[in-house]
């Protein structure tokens, strides 16, 4: 285990509700009063010490290693230590057709040693790899209560690489999380698909952004034709980055960012300008002095770039699906359309301040208060509490 790794780390609204499935409208109830539940001077104070299972870590540059490290910076102002489980702490390989993610090397046994060393006051597992199965099933043995989050959509990446069925992968995903006392999903969209596939008990667990950082003000000049049209991401197939590179755009076509289909693309839209992996104040102002962000991907499960996008003026252009429908679905900040050529021509007339408006009303604070509110609550009712040796 590596836990020294981490980074320093009413009545209106009962009729809104209305006509909304169950599972959506209470998820939305319980999002902007987030603070009330989630906030440090919770009733349930005792959990002062968080272990987080994640098979995703450096070097994987993704939303979820930005979450855990933002995370990592907000725990101790409430008063919670996190800790880590990572591959990092362990000899790990390399995923096949995805070099950049290590899957660690170890057994069961070591896993629930190491959990108990870390003497947490709760586990919450992550992702669905090697360590998280290992977690879970040490959990269980032990009789723990524990939460996990549903970050990525494995079935659909699966099956864009194999001739997996996703109703396969599918089950298998609803058993793993299904034997948590919680599963904390990041929209309300999310939460009504997954409730509709068999998922339980599931929570709202928002993300936040760095409006510090990606700021309007950073706009320069890219030395490219204009309109720049952006995407920032991963290169890999199924962020569908085809669908945006293959669009007829007037001006430039920009990619920031790196992983496995890098290749391929380059090789196939000689037209388009892959600047590769950039951070900090490099892709800040990249952000801000870009026209319109292109988000081509149906599988994400929200897209902390979007948020990123929208923090430095920038308008979105998306498909109507999970993620950016619940952030810019209400049209003020981008445009949604299943043709995304004619949603990236639309947005640029969308007003760049209502983009950063949009962003303002998400921060790290907010993220990492319902995230601990959520657990102490858990860990306070003791929902799910399962006797030992009953792993299934």
């Amino acid at each position: 285990m590596n836990p020294a790794n981490p980074p320093a780390c009413g009545g209106n609204r009962a009729r809104q509700m209305r006509g909304k499935p169950a599972i959506t409208a209470a998820i939305e109830a319980e999002q902007p009063s987030a603070k009330s539940e989630a906030g440090a001077d919770s009733q349930h104070s005792d959990v002062r010490r968080i272990l987080l299972v994640t098979d995703a870590w450096h070097p994987q540059v993704n939303g979820v290693v930005r979450t855990l490290e933002r995370l990592s910076e907000k725990l101790p102002t409430m008063g919670v230590e996190a800790v880590f489980l990572t591959p990092a702490g362990f000899r790990s390989l390399a995923m096949p057709t995805y070099p950049e993610i290590r899957l660690a090397l170890t057994t069961p046994g070591e896993v629930r040693r190491q959990i108990k060393a870390a003497a947490a006051d709760h586990v919450h597992i992550v992702t669905e790899g090697p360590l998280g199965l290992m977690a879970r099933w040490a959990c269980l043995k032990e009789g723990h209560h524990f939460t996990t989050s549903y970050h990525t959509r494995f079935p659909e990446y699966l099956r864009a690489r194999l001739p997996l069925p996703e109703s396969w992968t599918y089950a298998w995903m609803r058993r793993f999380h299904n034997a948590a006392a919680a599963t904390l999903v990041a929209t309300p969209s999310l939460a009504t698909e997954l409730a509709g596939k068999g998922f339980t008990k599931l929570r709202p667990w928002t993300r936040g952004v760095d409006t510090e950082l990606f700021n309007p003000d950073r706009s320069g000049d890219l030395g490219l034709p204009r309109p720049i049209f952006l995407y920032v991401g991963r290169v890999a197939v199924e962020k569908n980055i085809g669908a945006f590179l293959g669009l007829d755009l007037p001006g430039s076509k920009v990619v920031v960012g790196d992983g496995p289909a890098m290749a391929q693309l380059k090789a196939r839209h000689t037209d388009a300008h892959f600047l590769g992996e950039r951070t900090g104040l490099e892709l800040a102002r990249i952000y801000a002095s870009s026209d319109v962000f292109v988000f081509p991907s149906r599988t994400d499960t929200f897209g902390i770039v979007l948020l990123e996008a929208l923090a430095s003026g920038l308008p979105i252009a998306a498909y109507p699906v999970t993620g950016p429908i619940d952030i810019v679905g209400d049209g003020t900040a981008g445009v949604l359309s299943e043709d995304l050529g004619a949603a990236a021509q639309a947005a640029l007339t969308v007003d760049r301040q209502h983009a950063r408006e949009k962003a303002l009303g998400y921060s790290w604070k907010a993220c990492a208060e319902m995230f601990v509110g959520h657990v102490r609550d858990v860990h306070g009712k003791h929902e799910q509490a399962i006797p030992a040796g009953s792993a299934p």
